[in-house]
């Protein structure tokens, strides 16, 4: 079966020690971070990925430092006030998955409006997890049916799936996560069910192209299963 990915999702961990090894201050390392974010989103694009899926805010953040948070959502405002105009001329479609609703309201105002007006573009679907948590998503999930007539004889995967926040997208083939931590921390916990799970030492704001492509190698060198055996692998591959 032929490895070629559609969904790239990267949880993007180390800003904080990369910045504390240096000296700084955390925010410094999620400034960085912020700008290796923009050049990933440029290389992914050239590799004609369809979909990139980035955590960047997660529901159990809030619990960081406030000067922390504070200092996230003012980083956030300033890349939508200064890449939304790159996003539209790139044929970027940006997404938001999470709830942003406990967000400063200017920050929710700017969020809607960069989604508005990425609307229409095609090329790549650029989704970034704000207020997000896996388990937040489906519990929002489960509230969303509940409120609505729906028969539980129908409800299926599909049918599922279609109350998720991402319900615009295919779930990821290869999930990376930077930072030498080997946990998947409450991301895309009903999405990531078949995907492939790659996780790299180096911390965020080091991460560059050459890494993004040994992890693509490496996601070329697995044989994914889907729950199959290898002689149903090997029987499709021959039709």
């Amino acid at each position: 079966m032929q490895n070629n990915i559609k969904h790239l999702a990267i949880i993007m961990d180390g800003n904080g020690r990369w910045a504390q090894k240096k000296g700084w201050s955390r925010i410094k390392g999620h400034e960085k971070g912020a700008r290796i974010a923009k050049e990933i989103v440029k290389v992914v694009k050239s590799k004609g990925i369809e979909y990139l899926t980035l955590y960047a805010f997660s529901s159990e953040n809030w619990k960081r430092p406030k000067q922390e948070v504070e200092g996230l959502f003012r980083l956030l405002e300033g890349f939508i006030d200064a890449e939304i105009q790159e996003l539209k001329d790139s044929n970027i479609r940006l997404h938001v998955i999470g709830d942003i609703t406990k967000f400063p309201e200017i920050l929710q105002q700017k969020i809607k409006k960069s989604i508005k007006e990425t609307s229409k573009n095609t090329v790549l679907h650029l989704s970034i997890a704000l207020n997000y948590g896996g388990r937040d998503e489906i519990i929002r999930a489960v509230k969303t049916i509940s409120e609505k007539t729906i028969d539980p004889e129908t409800i299926n995967e599909e049918t599922f799936k279609s109350f998720l926040d991402t319900a615009h997208i295919p779930d990821p083939d290869l999930l990376i996560r930077t930072g030498g931590e080997k946990r998947i921390s409450n991301f895309l916990l009903w999405q990531i069910a078949y995907t492939e799970i790659y996780f790299v030492d180096i911390l965020w704001p080091d991460f560059n192209e050459a890494a993004l492509d040994n992890a693509l190698a490496w996601f070329a060198s697995r044989q994914r299963r889907f729950g199959m055996t290898e002689n149903q692998i090997q029987e499709i591959e021959t039709r």
